[in-house]
């Protein structure tokens, strides 16, 4: 089981020790992301995690990356809507100098006026790089629909005008405000000496108690499908079809995870085998889910065939519309439970799944789960609840869908596709 604890400032540790491994996995998790930020600041949350790598008072930029990979290690950071993570997967001789590195880089980056300027550019040619990937855009198109004006609609990497806008005292002060003890959660995972870790986070995080960082709720207001076309000349049509989901903690969450796999989460899914295997109406075909504090989606992403983009989205709502009228069959749902269990029993073989795994779980929820427990729960989900899932979620005022490709004179004829056949 993976231990948890709370420092009187509010820091949380959670670590799970893990057998037979000659490696340990580290993250330090900020519950700060794109939705958190000002309008006027769009973008500052990645964009700050970019810098943080470019140096910090005890380390340089090159420091940094040598006395990781220096020694077989490898380290990141990633930034979401709700959280920024930085992370480290290193020999576990060298946890020590692992996390002294990543909290000097959180606690005391340098955001040097050269360093800012510098990757400033960097990130409008990593924006410019996602505008040019007609699969990566599309999403973007399918949030603006889902999330109109708000923080969650608009992309996390921010526009070119509030990136240029951002300057070194917004950074400065974003950071101090939202880089806080309270804010943070530092999980690990593999061969380590749990006290140790622990009395080595005490010492480094001792800066008193602060305010919890909040966010503007979600608002779903929606009374008919949406249709947004982004005519480009692409040799295949890049389609993201998006439905107002469960939030991340809802009671029927894995009764939602069951139907993306039903649904598309392998090629024995049910769109994989209808849309390309029997039809060869796409190459690419699947599901996915994203969850949130407060609301989620249910994705489906597909690559179609130029002259079959009706077809294919007929057939694709068609199948979507199934699954709130008749349950999954016995056979489907054992299969896609064991599915679900045995990717996640996979993936916790590896030190670092399983640090993300804890780690996102105390940062979103403040639970500790075990496999264990997830087993419990699942063996509890009916296929009646997956009907629920499926009830709640495909309706045809829920439905949002963004194209890209060559469909100047389409849009009347896909909107009519918009239609799960709930009558």
């Amino acid at each position: 089981m993976a231990k948890k604890e709370k420092l009187n400032n509010g820091l949380r540790i959670i670590t799970k020790r893990l057998a037979r491994v000659q490696s340990v996995a580290l993250g330090i998790w900020i519950n700060i992301g794109s939705r958190y930020e000002a309008l006027s600041q769009r973008g500052i949350s990645h964009f700050l995690e970019h810098l943080l790598f470019k140096g910090s008072k005890k380390y340089s930029c090159r420091q940094i990356k040598e006395s990781i990979e220096g020694v077989g290690g490898a380290l990141n950071g990633f930034t979401s809507e709700e959280h920024t993570c930085y992370l480290v997967k290193i020999p576990h001789a060298f946890l020590g100098k692992a996390l002294d590195i990543l909290s000097d880089m959180v606690i005391n980056p340098l955001l040097l006026p050269a360093d800012i300027e510098k990757e400033k550019t960097v990130v409008l040619e990593e924006l410019k790089m996602y505008r040019d990937l007609p699969q990566s855009y599309v999403n973007e198109l399918l949030d603006e629909l889902l999330w109109p004006q708000q923080p969650l609609g608009m992309p996390i990497i921010g526009t070119v005008e509030t990136v240029n806008r951002i300057s070194r005292q917004d950074l400065r002060s974003f950071q101090r405000r939202h880089y806080t003890p309270s804010n943070i959660v530092i999980s690990a995972a593999g061969r380590f000496d749990r006290e140790l870790l622990s009395a080595k986070i005490r010492k480094i995080f001792s800066a008193p108690h602060s305010p919890v960082n909040t966010y503007t709720a979600a608002k779903q207001i929606q009374a008919k499908p949406q249709l947004k076309l982004f005519p480009k000349a692409t040799e295949q049509t890049h389609m993201a079809l998006g439905f107002h989901a469960l939030r991340r903690d809802h009671p029927l969450r894995h009764a939602q995870s069951i139907l993306h796999i039903v649904l598309g989460a392998n090629m024995s899914s049910r769109l994989f085998n209808e849309v390309r295997e029997k039809r060869g109406l796409a190459y690419e075909i699947g599901t996915g889910l994203k969850r949130y504090h407060d609301t989620g989606v249910f994705l489906v992403h597909a690559g179609i065939d130029n002259r079959k983009v009706a077809d294919c989205l007929q057939l694709i709502f068609k199948e979507l519309g199934k699954t709130g009228k008749f349950p999954v069959s016995e056979n489907e749902f054992q299969r896609a439970k064991e599915f679900y269990l045995g990717q996640l029993s996979l993936a916790l073989e590896d030190t670092m799944e399983y640090m993300l795994w804890i780690g996102e779980t105390v940062a979103c929820l403040d639970k500790v789960y075990s496999l264990r427990q997830v087993v419990k729960e699942l063996k509890c989900v009916r296929r009646q609840d997956c009907l629920e899932a499926a009830r709640m979620i495909f309706k045809n005022e829920r439905i949002n869908l963004a194209l890209i490709g060559p469909l100047e004179k389409s849009e009347k004829q896909i909107y009519r596709t918009l239609d799960l056949g709930e009558k």
